[in-house]
């Protein structure tokens, strides 16, 4: 019994630990919480589970690269050019979903039907399935590459997180998400119910102004690699 108890402790604490990193890392703002916020405005049902798919694609993404820096790829991640490469082509993504946003907003192509009450379900802008958005955006963030490499592999060794411990991955795995996903799932609670209130040109300011932080964010990250030391 005390075995197991010791077992249970150990797992706990990695799981709570993960949980918290995670926690912090999540709520600082970048192009993972822009998106969900406009995703959970524009769909007019259920937009409040939105952090939930996006959360699903982004923990598969985590999930593969925790398998590849468990067989040994961290080196791949912390090398110089792979990080100028993520960021140019991140940065890319990031101007051209920004620059979408503030595209539609100008033009007044986006439909605020679902501020209607009863109006029909819209799509929402960018990439419109959540799962596969929350997968590439979260791809196409160099930093969020970096942190793995960084932070995050230095969390699996001091743990010891191995496949032959399957507890211990198991539970550093499910603490990260569930740190991620409770807060996304707030933001998109928070969005879907009170960004909806809102008049449309307070609605298009808040797009606009969304998409401008897309555009800046994609131009530092595919600048600022540039500017490390090799």
């Amino acid at each position: 019994m005390t075995e197991f108890q010791n077992i249970f402790s150990v797992v706990w604490m990695i799981f709570s630990l993960s949980f918290l990193v995670a926690l912090t890392g999540a709520m600082s703002p970048g192009p993972l919480l822009t998106y969900t916020i406009i995703k959970s405005v524009k769909t007019s049902q259920r937009g409040y589970l939105m952090g939930l798919w996006i959360i699903t694609g982004h923990a598969l993404l985590e999930m593969c690269v925790i398998v590849l820096l468990l067989y040994g790829f961290s080196f791949f991640l912390q090398n110089v050019i792979v990080v100028r490469a993520i960021g140019i082509i991140g940065g890319i993504l990031l101007i051209a979903f920004g620059s979408s946003i503030m595209r539609n907003v100008y033009r007044g192509n986006i439909s605020t039907d679902f501020m209607d009450e009863g109006a029909p379900s819209g799509e929402g802008e960018l990439i419109k399935n959540p799962v596969l958005g929350g997968f590439m955006i979260s791809m196409a963030n160099p930093y969020w590459w970096v942190w793995w490499a960084t932070i995050g592999f230095a969390f699996m060794i001091q743990f010891e997180i191995s496949f032959q411990d399957w507890s211990k991955l198991i539970a550093f795995f499910l603490g990260h998400e569930a740190g991620d996903l409770i807060w996304y799932l707030t933001v998109s609670i928070l969005s879907f119910w009170g960004i909806r209130r809102l008049n449309k040109k307070a609605y298009y300011g808040i797009l606009y102004c969304c998409g401008l932080f897309m555009i800046l964010f994609g131009l530092y990250l595919g600048i600022s690699p540039f500017f490390k030391a090799t």
